[in-house]
């Protein structure tokens, strides 16, 4: 009996094709939306800092305290500077609108804390020289600073390296034991001095509120969730009764001492309890066991006035060493975090104290965006009424950079508010550089004052913020150059109390007391400062890319970028590439803004230079000063040749204009990035920028000019083989395999054809697939080449009985129509121009894409088709499931972040950071099981096709008989 084609000729031409191309357009439209680059301008704060050195009036003095006899009363009195001979301060305790009221030397006070903020503050401008009449009750009543750096150990080695992203930062790293007596007791002593000496710095600076991390640690849950014996209940005890002394000396100084913890956190013996519940987030009787700790360390920290939450964070890399305290990022809904808050708060409000719930979300979706979107704000918390919630929200519309939206959401709401600044501003140094923020905190706190009469206060970040010993191991009050920071903790504060007031004031009364009372080394000093920002806006920062809104991925980029993050001067193509496409119209200023930051450098060092040593309180800060502007130059200078080096590349990918001007930067950054690196490396206070994913995309960039020619010999060897030899029986059915492989029929044909018409399609798909790696990602070689050999051998082995020319003519003619068309992507300007139009240009990827993908499709199609009668289908489906099977068990095996990573920083396509510090799975949504079950699919396939393969046997045995 004939057999009949397996795809009818008048088919072909027309609907499988159509169907093809409809599946490669679903696939580039599928794509382009997941990429959804938009951009658009941003409501980009004006800073206009303005030094302003000169006291307000004549300078205050104080003879002598006379103040009532209340420990926290004292303690302030006891800090205010007293000269003999001044007048007395008299201080009394009545009822006073307001708080205080001071008049001449006389304060009243309505209760002993104010009292003692009066008296903080009378202090701070004796040492500033400024008049009593500036002290006035403070505008926000809830002042909150961090730990500082209560705990951490100023250990050089741990900071030399400076690649641990670890952002496990707590101040109990290394105090805990993982034994009895589960504290060490030296460690703990170290603790407490540190904890009493930043009390009394933040007091003194005018704070009232500290916040300290920790929460679960403390809770025994009764006998609810540790059996008898189990050491989670002993530690607690331990905690309690060691810690929870130390912690108190804040509140017995008159300051507030709220607790912090993530959201779902849980130690294992909890998270099974938890799970033996089968209750989810989203239902009460899940925080039923939370609401009995929260009861459980209200009663075991009576001082204690509060919990502070976190849901938008999470999970081992929060995890602090010695501890199997974990987080998780498990509130996700807008419901689970309703029913959590309206729990938590109804245990809380029965004690008397709050929750500080932080908006702070990274993702996507109503709680996902919670922290920038109004109306997931709305949707979210709208409606939550309750007198014990705080909600603290980051003063930026995104994490802690500068050109950034000043936050909506602050501007709503009739929660009662806080606003979350950072001193130590990790993204721009980690503080190792001049950076004073007094007039764009000004500029946040009066817009949301005026807008929202919920705004009670500010919580300041003094050392928190990004991974510890990934910067300068500058140590609040106690290691570096931690001066540069405290700057803005003490302006913070004082905006705080008086958010109309001159904030270059602030900035002068500050390096008075820190740095010299000496009057033209105090100008000197606040124009070095009133120039930092234009250093650090322009010079760590493309401002035409950092002043748009951007989006990308379904979420929303920083607006620095192409530094991600922290220190790791990126090369990857995505984050470049999409820099210049937003910035082409005004790339001349992008490139003139490196400039423009080392001129301004270069006055803050000549301002820095004209002041004597000898009137510095301590020349060593001259010194360090000065280190850290030769550090900002250096930094500067390589950076502005980097950003002129890839914008001038992403240039000539995008016109073929600039290579000589790409080229000469590229030589100008090698020399300069080497001086750094040698400069700087393994400096603890003035660390080297991480140059490594920079010189990875430099390398494949130089590369692509060479790609591309091979690009194009390889084409042109293709396209005048086919036109030469389009007589000979291998390139004839290699034509015939690639435009109609159902037409293959068997032939005579010679040894050498068979072994051409394997070889010649298999050298193009090698050659182009390196050209389109640059030569340089094996992991991208090994699972391509490896899929079309397990595909290719698997498909032969399953028609080993017959002639297989005809076979390996249509393989080889399809993978050449593959090939060619990768190639017509490569001969432009080599790889980088084809990421670059994929990232950049939604024309040309949609176009790509769908005759791409159709083409990779029609590679299966035309296998089947040469097979004729032999139950193509079920052996098609049984060799792509092979490879899909193999490659997929491989990749779980290896562990699926741990395969992207070395996929990535192969091909710096997705910025070399993402692995290092969030997680290219966690950052792009991308669920660890995926490669599971692209091997459990391909397992599928194989099973479907050969039942497949069997049926069509047994029909075909049944209609032969």
């Amino acid at each position: 009996m004939m057999r009949r084609p397996w795809l009818p000729s008048a088919v072909v031409p027309g609907a499988v094709v159509l169907v093809l191309l409809a599946l490669g357009a679903g696939v580039a439209l599928a794509v382009g939306s997941a990429l959804g680059l938009s951009f658009h301008p941003a409501a980009v704060p004006v800073e206009r800092p303005v030094a302003a050195p000169a006291p307000a009036g004549p300078a205050a003095v104080v003879g002598k305290v006379e103040a009532p006899d209340d420990p926290v009363i004292q303690a302030a009195a006891r800090t205010v500077p007293v000269k003999p001979g001044g007048p007395t301060l008299q201080v009394s305790v009545t009822p006073t609108p307001g708080g205080f009221r001071l008049t001449g030397h006389t304060l009243q006070a309505a209760t002993p804390a104010d009292a003692a903020t009066a008296l903080y503050a009378i202090a701070d401008r004796v040492r500033s020289a400024e008049p009593l009449t500036t002290v006035v009750p403070p505008r926000l009543g809830l002042r909150l600073t961090d730990l500082g750096s209560v705990g951490i150990t100023p250990d050089p080695a741990a900071f030399a390296a400076g690649t641990d992203y670890s952002l496990a930062t707590s101040p109990l790293r290394d105090a805990i034991r993982p034994g009895p007596p589960y504290l060490d007791p030296a460690a703990v002593s170290r603790l407490s001095g540190q904890f009493r000496q930043l009390v009394d710095h933040d007091l003194a600076q005018g704070y009232n509120g500290v916040v300290v991390s920790g929460f679960l640690e403390y809770l025994t849950f009764g006998d609810a969730v540790y059996p008898a014996g189990d050491q989670h209940r002993d530690r607690a005890r331990a905690m309690v009764a060691v810690l929870g002394p130390v912690w108190r000396y804040a509140h017995d100084k008159g300051m507030k001492v709220f607790f912090a913890a993530d959201m779902v956190t849980e130690t294992p013996p909890l998270k099974a309890y938890l799970d033996r519940s089968g209750q989810s987030v989203e239902d009460p009787g899940f925080w039923r066991i939370y609401q009995a700790g929260l009861a459980e360390f209200f009663r075991a920290l009576p001082y204690a006035d509060g919990l502070m939450i976190r849901i938008g964070e999470g999970g081992d890399v929060y995890k602090t060493p010695g501890q199997d305290i974990s987080s998780s990022i498990g509130v996700t809904t807008p419901k689970a975090v309703r029913t959590m808050l309206t729990a938590l708060l109804d245990t809380a409000g029965r004690a008397g104290k709050d929750i500080i719930f932080r908006s702070w979300t990274v993702g996507v979706g109503a709680v996902g965006d919670l922290h920038t979107n109004p109306a997931s704000y709305d949707e979210v918390l709208g409606g939550l009424h309750d007198p014990h919630l705080i909600v603290s929200t980051k003063y930026t519309a995104g994490d802690f950079y500068s050109h950034l939206p000043l936050n909506e959401t602050l501007l709503r709401g009739d929660q009662r508010r806080i606003v979350e600044f950072q001193a130590r501003r990790e993204f721009e140094g980690f503080g190792s550089l001049p950076n004073d923020l007094g007039a764009v905190e000004q500029q946040a706190l009066q817009r949301f004052l005026a807008a929202n009469p919920h705004i009670e206060g500010v919580w300041n970040w003094t050392q928190d913020g990004g991974p510890l010993r990934a910067g300068p191991m500058s140590l609040h009050l106690r290691a570096g150059f931690w001066q540069l920071a405290d700057l803005n903790t003490y302006v913070t504060a004082r905006l705080a109390a008086d958010p109309s007031g001159n904030p270059g004031q602030y900035t002068a009364d500050w390096v008075r007391q820190t740095f010299s009372t000496d009057p033209a080394t105090v100008r000197a000093l606040t124009q070095v400062f009133a120039l930092s920002r234009e250093a650090i806006t322009k010079g760590l920062y493309i401002g035409p890319y950092a002043d748009q809104t951007v989006k990308a991925l379904g979420l929303s980029p920083p607006p620095m970028m192409w530094i991600f993050e922290w220190d790791i001067v990126t090369g990857d193509s995505a984050a470049l590439d999409s820099i210049y496409a937003v910035s082409a119209g005004h790339l001349d200023e992008a490139i003139a803004e490196g400039d423009q930051a080392i001129a301004a450098v270069g006055r803050m060092r000549a301002l820095v230079d004209s002041t004597p040593a000898g009137s510095w309180r301590d020349p060593v800060l001259r010194q360090r000063f000065v280190a850290t502007l030769d550090y900002e130059t250096s930094l500067f200078d390589t950076l502005g040749a980097y950003r002129t080096m890839v914008l001038r590349h992403a240039q000539w990918l995008s016109t073929g204009q600039a290579y000589d001007e790409w080229k000469a930067a590229e030589g100008r950054y090698q020399a300069l990035r080497a001086d750094h690196v040698r400069r700087y490396a393994g400096n603890v206070d003035l660390p080297a920028y991480n140059f490594t994913a920079a010189d990875l995309g430099s390398a494949r960039a130089d590369r692509d000019p060479v790609m591309a020619w091979l690009a194009r010999g390889l084409l042109a060897a293709l396209v005048v083989g086919l036109v030469a030899g389009h007589r000979t029986t291998v390139v004839r059915a290699l034509w015939t395999g690639a435009t109609q492989p159902w037409r293959l029929a068997p032939e005579p044909v010679t040894r050498t054809d068979r072994v051409l018409v394997i070889a010649i399609p298999a050298v193009a798909v090698v050659l182009s697939r390196a050209i389109f790696t640059w030569f340089a990602s094996p992991a991208h070689l090994v699972l391509t080449l490896g899929s079309w050999l397990l595909y290719a051998l698997v498909l032969r082995s399953l028609v080993r009985r017959v002639d297989a020319f005809a076979l390996w003519a249509a393989l080889g003619g399809a993978a050449l129509l593959r090939t060619v068309i990768l190639l017509l992507g490569l001969v432009a300007r080599g790889p980088g121009k084809l990421w670059f139009e994929f990232w950049t240009d939604p024309g040309v990827r949609l176009y790509y894409l769908t005759v791409a993908f159709a083409a990779f499709l029609w590679v299966f199609v035309a296998c089947g088709a040469a097979m004729r009668g032999r139950q193509p289908a079920g052996r098609v489906l049984i060799a792509v499931g092979v490879p899909a099977a193999v490659f997929g068990g491989l990749v779980s095996l290896i562990g699926l972040e741990q395969a992207l990573t070395w996929w990535n920083d192969q091909l710096a396509v997705l910025p070399w950071g993402l692995s290092r510090i969030l997680g290219l799975t966690v950052y792009l949504g991308i669920p660890e099981w995926l490669p599971v079950a692209v091997a459990g699919f391909g397992l599928a396939l194989i099973l479907a096709g050969g039942l497949t393969t069997w049926t069509g046997r047994r029909r075909a045995a049944t209609l032969g008989a």
